[in-house]
């Protein structure tokens, strides 16, 4: 039998075509059931999905840091020692020899010292010489209550324009009436003359009964 006589066997296309009868019977009976209206629910319900955590193993205990390595305290800076210098004795010093002569020095020429100035001229002191203006001293009252006479006798040193430069005590018989008689003395007033002269003068202090 040649392969176109096998082509031509009815019992060969009577198996195929009783499959494609079944089939569309099939998909006949689906479509009128709503058998396939519920496959396409199906496919289409949603689908869950769970995410599944991977379990991480618990973490391995840490080891406590370790503790700071001790620092040793660094070594003290170096400082080199001082330097001394030491310095050479000086030399000795030398002798030096030197001659001397016993020559006696020439005799210096005498000149006599110049004189001494003459003193000024002392002026001449007055005795009672009559003044153009002058003060009467008062009785101390300190010496009024005690009783006490006095005697005081006093230098006048009166300048060429008759005003007093100086009242001085020479003699007193008791200190409570010299500063009276030098405060009543040094306002008197003498006429002008081209030299000055001392005046002497003797002032009595005497209570009255």
């Amino acid at each position: 039998m040649d392969y176109a006589q096998s082509q031509r066997n009815p019992g060969k296309h009577l198996t195929g075509i009783t499959l494609v009868v079944i089939f569309h019977i099939f998909l006949g009976w689906a479509l009128l059931t709503g058998l396939g209206k519920k496959v396409i629910e199906v496919i289409k319900a949603p689908i869950e999905t769970k995410i599944i955590e991977e379990v991480k193993p618990p973490p391995p205990d840490v080891p406590p840091p370790p503790p700071p390595p001790k620092l040793a305290a660094p070594p003290p800076p170096f400082i080199p020692p001082p330097e001394i210098q030491i310095q050479a004795p000086p030399p000795p010093p030398q002798a030096v020899i030197t001659t001397t002569t016993n020559t006696p020095p020439p005799p210096q020429a005498f000149t006599p010292s110049p004189p001494a100035p003459p003193a000024p001229p002392q002026p001449a002191v007055r005795r009672e010489y009559k003044a153009a203006y002058r003060v009467d001293p008062t009785f101390p009252p300190q010496a009024i209550r005690q009783g006490i006479n006095g005697k005081v006798v006093a230098w006048v040193h009166v300048a060429p324009n008759g005003s007093v430069s100086n009242v001085e005590i020479k003699s007193s018989s008791n200190r409570l009436f010299d500063r009276e008689v030098v405060r009543a003395l040094s306002q008197w007033r003498f006429n002008p003359e081209p030299v000055g002269f001392i005046g002497e003068y003797e002032i009595n202090f005497n209570l009255k009964d």
